[in-house]
């Protein structure tokens, strides 16, 4: 009688904790806008550059991080990025300029990408056997939404009382401590004989050479400048452009007396939401063609968004909008991971996703960059609110002719 493969393993575990610790503090950057901005009087486009210039680091980083983990060892890889990520956040408590804290913030992105998806999700796609790879990386995944939930609450409460330098020392011990946990993280090479015989470089041609790769690339443009604009701005909107909370009603008696407390609140909720459509979107991934589920969120994403620039922004209206998109929010990464590994093979997994993953910190660049400086021109988030509804249409489109055929020697299932 054939034994099942465990789901839950020391791998997917400790991988899990390292991203959720790694994620807490990258979705918590947004409370610090206003804070580091009242501070110095910066214009509220010089912060956004600084996080621009982070999300873009982290795109760089990604693939360069990737084939240091398949080269070098997955362990090593993250060793590098946390070291680098908490260098990054104890430069940047002493920056008192905006040109430093860009410099700083180069620093981070590397760090986020050393200890963020790309790496994690290639140990654990390559330590989890066939039938649990897909529901892993949906968990893993998911685990960066509890991040999410929990980061940007908990930068709101120390902002109470410790001043946003502090607050970054804090950050940069929690992610050298979770090194700790490194011993658990060995992942068995589970690739197939063919697919360890392949050099780098013939399995990054062939997928250059893929239009389907290059589609999977282009798709993720719209992932990234949707979920950074949101995680950069979509507190300081709140703030300014909700109207007040009601006293009396739900959301005061939960504690959430102001705006600025309702906007950090609704980037928690976007990710205890994904929780659940993470989940749902990993084992429906196993089950039914990843490419039209990704354009299937991606449509969804692109009416949500819509609807909710289209109507009065409440309190209410920013709670549904929060667990409306937060179900779909970091969805598309194990779809799109799993896509990858499946017409590819695992053996360049990290590398090969990391690339794709440029497209969405690219992305990420944009979102954050534009939502400052729209925001210095007009005023207000209306102009690049919209502009992300186009692009995810964009983005639902082109996943539609992709191939999603295996490549040969690259026989197992993501």
């Amino acid at each position: 009688m054939e034994t099942r493969a465990p789901l839950f393993t020391p791998v997917l575990l400790t991988g899990c904790f390292i991203i959720l610790v790694s994620f807490a503090i990258r979705a918590s950057f947004g409370v610090f806008q206003i804070p580091i901005a009242t501070e110095f009087g910066w214009p509220r486009a010089e912060f956004s550059m600084a996080i621009a210039i982070q999300n873009l680091a982290w795109g760089f980083g990604q693939p360069v991080f990737g084939a240091i983990a398949e080269k070098m060892g997955d362990r090593k890889a993250i060793v590098l990025g946390a070291l680098a990520y908490a260098a990054g956040l104890v430069l940047s408590s002493f920056a008192v300029t905006p040109e430093a804290h860009k410099w700083y913030e180069v620093l981070v992105g590397f760090g986020i990408a050393g200890t963020g998806m790309g790496v994690i999700l290639a140990v654990v796609g390559r330590a989890a056997s066939d039938e649990n790879r897909s529901m892993s990386l949906a968990i893993v995944t998911a685990a960066g939404s509890g991040g999410q939930v929990v980061g940007a609450p908990i930068a709101e409460w120390l902002l109470g009382f410790l001043p946003w330098q502090t607050v970054f020392l804090v950050f940069a011990a929690a992610i050298i401590a979770v090194l700790a946990l490194l011993p658990a993280m060995r992942a068995p090479a589970r690739a197939s004989k063919a697919e360890m015989q392949q050099s780098m470089s013939a399995i990054l041609g062939k997928a250059f050479r893929d239009p389907s790769y290059t589609l999977i690339f282009l798709g993720f443009f719209s992932c990234g400048y949707q979920l950074s604009f949101v995680t950069a701005h979509f507190p300081a909107l709140v703030t300014e452009m909700c109207g007040p909370i009601q006293p009396g009603g739900m959301l005061h008696s939960l504690g959430i007396t102001t705006t600025s407390a309702l906007g950090a609140g609704a980037i928690s909720l976007i990710g205890l939401a994904n929780i659940g459509g993470t989940l749902i979107a990993g084992w429906a991934g196993k089950r039914w063609s990843k490419k039209y589920l990704l354009a299937g969120i991606y449509t969804a994403r692109t009416i949500i968004a819509a609807a909710f620039i289209m109507t009065p922004i409440t309190p209410m209206s920013v709670v549904l909008f929060s667990v409306a998109m937060g179900s779909l929010w970091l969805a598309t990464v194990p779809l799109t991971a799993g896509l990858v590994a499946h017409i590819y093979g695992l053996r360049y997994m990290g590398t090969l996703y990391g690339i794709v993953f440029f497209s969405h910190q690219v992305g990420s660049f944009v979102g954050v960059w534009l939502g400052g400086r729209l925001y210095d021109i007009y005023g207000d988030y209306t102009m690049v609110w919209w502009i992300g509804v186009a692009i995810g249409a964009f983005s639902a489109l082109v996943h539609l002719p992709i191939r999603e055929n295996r490549e040969p020697g690259t026989a197992l299932a993501a």
